[in-house]
């Protein structure tokens, strides 16, 4: 952590808790272009997408105390979803960014992260008004991409990504459960979409 600057530090040290990160990330803006910027640069450009504020609350969580963990939510006839993750008293919560209304935050009462990637599978959905989460990975600890400088580089951490998408994700829905899914309703469809930024 010591290539944060003090300022940085700072900043990140008085979002305290996960629960502050999230509030962090909900009034910061939304943002459609294809990037991939540090928490560094998420920072100082105080706009994100998915995967950058994932990355960001990570880096975020880890100064605060936390391990640097994340997690992939894979989806089909969608995007994946990246979410920050942390845990309190031997249960899982998660930080997150998305451009969906019930796709952020989670508080700690998830026994498993299969639980916690469950919670997500409602909310899940793409413009067709299809349910799309199928699967997750397992915790990625940051601290494996230190030597890459991941918090501070002012170069894109698609190489986190990239990763992500190479790992071991476990199935949340058997092909007979996908067969049997129903399309989302209007109300839940335009309370998810509430807010969203459009290209």
């Amino acid at each position: 952590m010591t290539t944060f600057t003090p300022a940085e530090l700072r900043k990140l040290r008085s979002l305290k808790d996960p629960h502050g990160i999230q509030s962090f990330l909900d009034d910061m803006p939304y943002h459609l272009a294809d990037t991939g910027s540090s928490p560094r640069r998420v920072l100082r450009e105080n706009t994100s997408h998915c995967f950058e504020g994932a990355i960001f609350a990570a880096a975020a969580l880890r100064v605060n105390g936390f391990p640097p963990l994340i997690l992939d939510l894979e989806a089909e006839h969608d995007t994946d979803h990246v979410i920050a993750i942390y845990r309190v008293n031997g249960h899982w919560g998660a930080v997150a960014k998305s451009n969906y209304t019930g796709c952020r935050y989670r508080e700690p009462v998830y026994r498993s992260l299969r639980e916690l990637a469950l919670s997500y599978f409602d909310v899940y959905f793409n413009l067709r008004r299809e349910r799309t989460l199928r699967t997750f990975s397992r915790p990625v600890n940051l601290k494996r991409f230190d030597r890459l400088q991941w918090m501070t580089t002012e170069q894109d951490v698609f190489f986190i990504a990239e990763y992500l998408f190479d790992i071991h994700h476990h199935r949340l829905l058997s092909p007979a459960m996908v067969k049997k899914l129903h399309r989302l309703d209007d109300r839940s469809f335009r309370a998810g979409c509430l807010g969203r930024a459009e290209k």
